[in-house]
């Protein structure tokens, strides 16, 4: 890598089929909520607020909090409980408490031109921010068909769990845009070079 040069720097996705599987997939191809800014942005992205909510009270507490909340979902989705469920337990019971409080009140508002609009009756914290996702993660979890229906990337390297909707559950990559585009990259090469050999 030559000096001066930036790396890359990746959006969020939004394409997991779940809201707590989108917060998952931020750890892929590296860490995404690496400030407090990149969170604002993405809890902004995912709809967890409407648009134009001032987040002025997000700081490195929240940051913190939700890679937690992240990291314990990622304990259930990538971990059946086994014989040793300690560290599953420990999971549920921090996503349940994140879960337990209240979500941000909606409430709808007309602007200047008569359009009505979704807007939040006060400032979103960050109990409450977090609570939304949790609260999707529980959703996830009880839901034998959701649950079901999850599948992990089988592009190389790829970590992203999402929830399989397309028609025979045949969905092989979180995108076919990135993973399966790599895929069929990867297997004309095979070809060719088998062909030439």
């Amino acid at each position: 890598m030559a000096f001066g040069t930036a790396t890359a720097s990746y959006e969020p996705r939004f394409d997991c089929g779940r809201l707590c599987l989108d917060l998952l997939a931020t750890t892929h191809p590296e860490e995404q909520l690496h400030s407090v800014e990149r969170l604002r942005a993405w809890i902004a992205g995912a709809g967890c607020v409407p648009p134009g909510t001032q987040l002025v009270g997000a700081d490195v507490s929240w940051l913190m909090d939700f890679r937690e909340l992240r990291d314990r979902i990622g304990q259930t989705v990538y971990r059946e409980p086994g014989p040793d469920s300690r560290f599953f337990e420990v999971a549920l019971a921090r996503i349940n408490a994140f879960a337990r409080a209240a979500t941000p009140a909606p409430r709808v508002v007309r602007t200047a031109d008569g359009t009505l609009v979704r807007s939040l009756d006060g400032a979103p914290g960050r109990a409450a921010l977090l609570a939304v996702v949790a609260r999707d993660a529980v959703e996830l979890l009880t839901d034998p068909g959701a649950c079901a229906s999850l599948r992990q990337c089988a592009g190389d390297n790829c970590p992203i769990v999402y929830v399989d909707t397309s028609r025979g559950r045949r969905r092989r990559w979180c995108s076919s845009e990135t993973c399966g585009n790599r895929e069929r990259v990867a297997r004309h090469r095979r070809r060719a070079a088998l062909a030439r050999a």
